[in-house]
């Protein structure tokens, strides 16, 4: 037994539930992204200075572009995936990071485990290619 046939088109409260989850970390890394283009000096006063990346300016424009060519590919349906994909990437390095440096384990190591499994979420909920890609079964043996 399935709890979701692979490819069947999704329900209206599993298509907004899937919009709510995508749309706030996409609000969320928006202003990441914005953040560090349009202040990168108040991104680099409250980063913490042994990530071992260099806090500068160019730094945090890159980073920001970087993180911000997916999320604007993530918004747009057809390019969602791809976006999806390149964020999670993104999410990677991030979690690479504080991994090296020693962070806290639930709120800054796995942060950008959250962040992908809600993104990831929000598009198995409404996109039924990702249903077929990721397809969710119950029961044993199954």
């Amino acid at each position: 037994m399935t709890d979701a046939v692979p490819g069947a088109v999704p329900g209206k409260g599993q298509i907004i539930a899937g919009h709510v989850l995508s749309g706030l970390v996409i609000l969320f890394l928006l202003f990441d992204a914005g953040l560090k283009l349009a202040s990168p000096e108040t991104a680099i006063k409250y980063s913490p200075p042994d990530l071992g990346w260099p806090l500068d300016v160019p730094t945090m424009h890159m980073l920001a572009i970087l993180l911000l060519v997916p999320t604007l590919l993530t918004i747009w349906p057809r390019t969602a995936i791809l976006g999806a994909i390149l964020i999670t990437a993104y999410l990677g390095g991030a979690v690479a990071t504080h991994v090296r440096i020693n962070s806290p384990l639930f709120s800054h190591i796995l942060f950008g485990v959250y962040l992908g499994l809600m993104l990831w979420g929000g598009l198995w909920l409404r996109d039924p290619r990702v249903r077929a890609l990721i397809p969710l079964r119950t029961g044993a043996g199954q």
